[in-house]
């Protein structure tokens, strides 16, 4: 499956924040709009970002607005969402009939925004980035993610990068290539079934993160992902720091649940990378660009910049 690459962000480049699905608090926004801004772009927003309904910024008509709006905007590089929550899948069916590859850009985000990420990587295959969103990330400046990643990846410095967090445990030993997918586990499971499926492409490597799921629905949800033969076509596995997964007595752990489950797994298993909802920095993994994994080394190295 060929992926397409968005343009690559330059200084002062636009980029668009949209609320996907949550809304967050105005300073917190604002102070992620600053960090934008300190890091050498032009942010850009609407009022709608600001809307509230029920669980949402807004309904799914204005958030799905929005973000149509930003993507055929030639003048904005790349998209963020603000945050997760909940929200974000019931925008795909109001982009039905329309086609981001007919000028692709940069998306970025993570959480529940899981159903766009693997929409456009699956689906529409254009390349995107699991990494910081606004709200608890940006807007806590340079501690609340991990900048080398995050412009290296924006700015098309990715290839042949080298991510080594501390703190990884290897399950399953191992090397390996492969386009990386993935997102929240009950994201991507929530999609099965759908007409926006998690959907990747044979001998794919899966990064599987998700928080404060016990270690039975852990399970359970992997699981699902077997039966649905999802984790049939992948050759590695690296999961996130799956925080607040372990039982509260602490026995079984997240890691516990994960490493019985892989047993008979075939390729290499990481655990702990800290993508998504981490106790520290986020880091950035771009989707739909081949990667490799070395458990060895404790690596992830970028075989192919997600934008060009």
């Amino acid at each position: 499956m060929s992926v397409i690459a968005p343009r690559a962000l330059a200084p002062g480049a636009r980029i668009a924040i949209v609320s996907t699905a949550s809304v967050c608090s105005r300073d917190e926004f604002d102070l992620g709009v600053a960090e934008l801004r300190r890091l050498g772009y032009e942010p850009t927003y609407g009022e709608s970002a600001f809307e509230k309904s029920m669980f949402t910024a807004g309904t799914a008509a204005v958030r799905a607005e929005a973000f149509k709006r930003a993507w055929d905007d030639p003048s904005i590089a790349a998209i963020i969402a603000t945050r997760g929550g909940y929200g974000s899948v019931q925008i795909l069916p109001e982009l039905d009939g329309w086609f981001p590859q007919r000028a692709p850009k940069l998306f970025i985000g993570y959480s529940d925004n899981t159903s766009l990420l693997t929409w456009l990587t699956c689906q529409c295959g254009i390349a995107a980035l699991h990494g910081p969103m606004i709200d608890g990330r940006l807007s806590k400046g340079p501690d609340g993610y991990d900048q080398r990643s995050f412009l290296s990846l924006l700015q098309g410095r990715g290839d042949g990068l080298e991510l080594r967090p501390g703190g990884l445990s290897v399950l399953q030993s191992g090397e390996v290539s492969g386009p990386l997918y993935g997102g929240t586990l009950t994201q991507l499971v929530a999609s099965l079934g759908t007409p926006y499926a998690f959907d990747p492409p044979e001998g794919c490597i899966l990064f599987i993160e998700d928080v404060n799921e016990r270690p039975y629905r852990i399970d359970r949800m992997l699981t699902q992902l077997l039966l649905a033969g999802v984790l049939r076509r992948a050759r590695g596995l690296v999961f996130g720091e799956m925080r607040g997964c372990d039982e509260p007595g602490g026995n079984p752990t997240a890691a516990d649940a994960i490493r019985a489950f892989t047993t008979d797994f075939p390729g290499p298993v990481l655990f702990g990378f800290p993508s998504g909802h981490t106790a520290g920095p986020c880091w950035t993994l771009p989707f739909g660009v081949r990667v490799f994994v070395n458990t060895d080394q404790g690596l992830i190295r970028i075989e192919e910049s997600p934008v060009a």
